[in-house]
């Protein structure tokens, strides 16, 4: 995405999508490979950043319609210039789908919302916009947002730390949620155990393992009790299996994370179907990668969980309440993404 708007020339004006929006865009500077991207709205300079450029990135998939307006929600306003600057590349097209709108008797087809749709096998002339013709109907699912109790973190972080931190508790409940829902018991990083979540301290949680030293799946390897404290994530199953090892990262501490498992891994028993996984924003995706295939940690044979990918399975496992009797361990593995090549 960033290289195809890069590739546009640059304080050329750009029209929007929608023919009603007659102001213009101009591209200033493109940061790649990842962004952001400065752009100029009449007089106005502005950025549209790295994370939300991998959001949408996330949400595209070929052939696959996409209605930035609900990627990003109404309140994001530089959401129509990365649509209309994406529609000027080749490989995106833009369209309009019927959508079927819900009635009380009955459901109708109605004229829909303009979309996006990444076509890279039928790439079109680069800096126009190309209209796809499509019959496509489409039903728009409702959004669903994950909720998360207040946290109660200790005060020795600087305020940038505390949100990294914040946001690293959350991704951990909702691993232990995840868990708990497909039959699995969870270890969460000592340090972390005391962290208040709602009215519990997450040692408290259901399903939370509060002594690693009474799994004998560690317990019965020198060391391995250890090895095991700091990590941000294990699951057990059955007191026979350990589907996964996690470690909740960000960029700059992938390589620690994957130390930390290289050590476990390598004092225990070569343990059958454990997934030994990093988990990481959407937009770490390259660094877990670049970190996995050195040669060191090759042999984790390591897998990548977004963070939306999380969120994703967390939602699903609440709302529909799914557990160990509806799917099996493969289940997980369609949310996660092997890493080594």
């Amino acid at each position: 995405m960033v290289s195809a708007i890069d590739s546009l020339k640059k304080n050329v004006n750009y029209n929007y999508v929608n023919s009603s929006n007659t102001h213009t865009i101009q591209i200033v500077h493109v940061e790649k490979p990842e962004g952001p991207i400065k752009i100029k709205r009449g007089d106005t300079e502005t950025s549209i950043s790295k994370q939300a450029i991998w959001r949408l990135a996330d949400a595209l998939s070929t052939g696959e319609p996409v209605n930035v307006d609900r990627v990003f929600g109404a309140s994001y306003n530089f959401r129509s210039a990365l649509e209309a600057l994406l529609a000027h590349t080749p490989e995106i097209y833009w369209c309009k789908l019927q959508r079927i709108q819900p009635g009380l008797n009955k459901s109708e087809v109605v004229e829909g919302h303009k979309h996006i749709i990444w076509l890279p096998d039928r790439p079109h002339e680069k800096g126009v916009m190309k209209e796809y013709e499509t019959d496509v109907v489409i039903s728009e699912i409702p959004s669903n947002n994950v909720v998360y109790d207040a946290l109660s973190l200790p005060s020795t972080h600087s305020e940038i730390d505390i949100d990294v931190k914040r946001r690293h508790v959350q991704i951990q409940i909702a691993l232990s949620a995840i868990g708990f829902q497909l039959g699995f018991r969870t270890w969460i990083a000592r340090n972390d155990q005391g962290i208040s979540y709602g009215d519990k301290k997450i040692a408290d949680l259901d399903g939370i393992v509060q002594k690693i030293e009474s799994e004998k799946l560690i317990s019965s390897f020198d060391g391995a009790v250890q090895a095991a404290m700091h990590i941000d994530c294990i699951w057990f199953r059955n007191g026979k299996l350990m589907p996964a090892v996690m470690e909740v990262e960000h960029s700059t501490g992938v390589r620690s994370g994957l130390a930390r498992m290289k050590q476990l891994k390598d004092l225990l028993p070569p343990y059958a179907n454990t997934r030994w996984v990093i988990v990481a924003p959407d937009e770490d995706r390259d660094k877990v990668f670049k970190e996995a295939n050195v040669p060191m940690f090759k042999n984790l044979d390591t897998q990548y969980f977004p963070y939306s990918a999380v969120e994703e399975l967390y939602s699903l496992c609440i709302r529909r309440k799914l557990t160990n009797k509806a799917v099996n361990e493969e289940f997980l593995d369609c949310f996660m993404e092997k890493c080594v090549m």
